[in-house]
């Protein structure tokens, strides 16, 4: 067998390894370039870790910490009850602030799991609480935390624009951004109509108060935070109920100083990455810094909370990709790819293969290895690489609401016990549903005409 052959097999056990052992596909891929450059290529220590990338280790620390110091201040919670009071008691709202709210949080640095978690106890209280499809709420969830997650400061916005500019690749953020939103949002769309949404809109505005509902998203909050897992408890609902009763429901997530600042600063990270092309690894990390040094309370413990299984994930996956690059085995790859003949036919292979590997593993993990894989394809012009890299980011992402994958279990696992079962099915059906089309959809929108 070839080197070629060697090391892709290698990746391939790489991938089904940490999918089935729940170990971290990060540590594993590190391991690999380890064994598989000294091995089969040669080199030593020092050589394997040329592909370390640190540019990329910087925006994920950085991006994250940022988030962590939200978190901790309580300017995600701010923006979940700012949701909540927002619907002003129009339930046909709530599942749309939730897709909101998850897009607002992963837009700004969570990783896509943080994001779901925080909310999808919330989101599936309500659907509880105001009888909406938990299917379809779950849907909004996970989709809202797909929406944002591209953003020019969000995790895979971060990772696919990284690797679109090491391997010098036309890119473009805005449209990465734009066209998984709007991908995001058509599925939640269709979600939302199929699963009871204009039987919402009928029933218009509820009788209940914008604080009731502000009860039930704090005593979710506390119930998603406790160490036993979701579930609200009596003393948390008592609690919320009688801070309602005096009129101050929302007073624990009212604006103070260093939300403000916080929020200023979310805003000018994402002005500086758009507008003025500011590297957003070390303007994350700036923005943290400032905050810790301003408010040093609510920092603590911030570090601890950076995603560091993230942060190892992708590192160890993007230092076996170069390994594989540096040695020429994205090139032999790409050289095959297009043997194909048909350079269309080869980039809605590369979308379905991003789709069904993402359904059962990791999505930033395929993100970090399928774009490289496909450079020296997409440096043949044959296609759109800014097309092409957003349909595979549309393909890859999208897919997250399969029970299989982290997002959907957490969506599974928050249902109320009579409707767990249900929603797995409805999740297993629509998740493979979406892996088929979503790749054939994205193709032909956003590959076939600009070939």
């Amino acid at each position: 067998m070839s080197t070629e052959l060697v090391s892709l097999a290698v990746l391939v056990v790489v991938f089904l390894v940490a999918t089935l052992r729940g170990i971290n596909m990060g540590a594993l891929a590190l391991v690999a370039a380890f064994v598989v450059g000294l091995s089969v290529f040669d080199l030593d220590a020092d050589g394997v870790l040329v592909g370390f990338p640190s540019a990329l280790f910087v925006i994920l620390v950085g991006v994250t910490y940022l988030f962590a110091l939200a978190k901790n201040n309580g300017t995600v919670d701010w923006i979940v009850h700012a949701a909540v009071r927002a619907v002003g008691g129009r339930v046909a709202l709530v599942p749309w602030a939730m897709f909101l709210v998850c897009a607002a949080v992963t837009s700004i640095g969570a990783v896509s799991p943080a994001a779901v978690a925080i909310v999808a106890p919330v989101a599936m209280g309500f659907a509880l609480r105001y009888q909406i499809n938990p299917m379809m709420m779950g849907m909004m969830v996970v989709q809202g935390a797909t929406a944002g997650s591209f953003s020019p400061i969000g995790i895979f916005g971060s990772i696919t624009n990284g690797v679109v500019d090491q391997n010098d690749l036309p890119g473009n953020q805005l449209v990465l951004f734009l066209t998984t939103f709007t991908a995001a949002a058509l599925i939640a769309a269709i979600t939302y109509v199929a699963f009871g949404g204009r039987a919402l809109i009928a029933r218009g505005k509820e009788t209940e108060t914008v604080a009731a509902m502000a009860v039930e998203a704090e005593a979710a909050s506390h119930a998603a935070t406790r160490p036993g897992g979701p579930g609200t408890p009596h003393s948390a609902v008592e609690a919320a109920r009688a801070r309602a009763s005096h009129g101050d429901a929302g007073a624990p997530h009212a604006l103070d100083a260093q939300r403000i600042v916080t929020l200023v600063g979310l805003v000018a990270l994402m002005i500086g990455a758009l507008g003025f092309d500011l590297d957003v690894g070390f303007t994350a990390l700036t923005i943290a810094v400032v905050l810790t040094l301003v408010f040093p309370e609510s920092a603590k413990g911030a570090v601890e909370k950076i995603s560091w299984g993230t942060v190892l994930l992708i590192g160890g996956i993007v230092t076996y990709v170069n390994l594989l690059q540096s040695e020429g085995v994205v090139d032999w790859v790409g050289e095959k790819v297009a043997e194909v003949g048909a350079p269309l036919v080869a980039a809605l292979l590369l979308c379905f293969i991003a789709a069904v590997v993402s359904a059962f593993a990791s999505t930033t993990g395929i993100i970090g290895a399928l774009i490289p894989l496909a450079v020296p394809f997409l440096l043949t012009d044959q296609v759109s690489a800014v097309g092409l890299i957003a349909a595979l980011a549309i393909s890859s992402s999208v897919v997250d609401c399969s029970p299989f994958s982290t997002n959907g279990a957490l969506v599974v696992a928050n249902a109320d016990d009579e409707d767990r079962e249900l929603v797995f099915k409805r999740l297993m059906q629509w998740g493979m549903s979406i892996v088929v089309v979503a790749p054939l959809v994205a193709w032909a929108l956003l590959v076939v005409p600009t070939a």
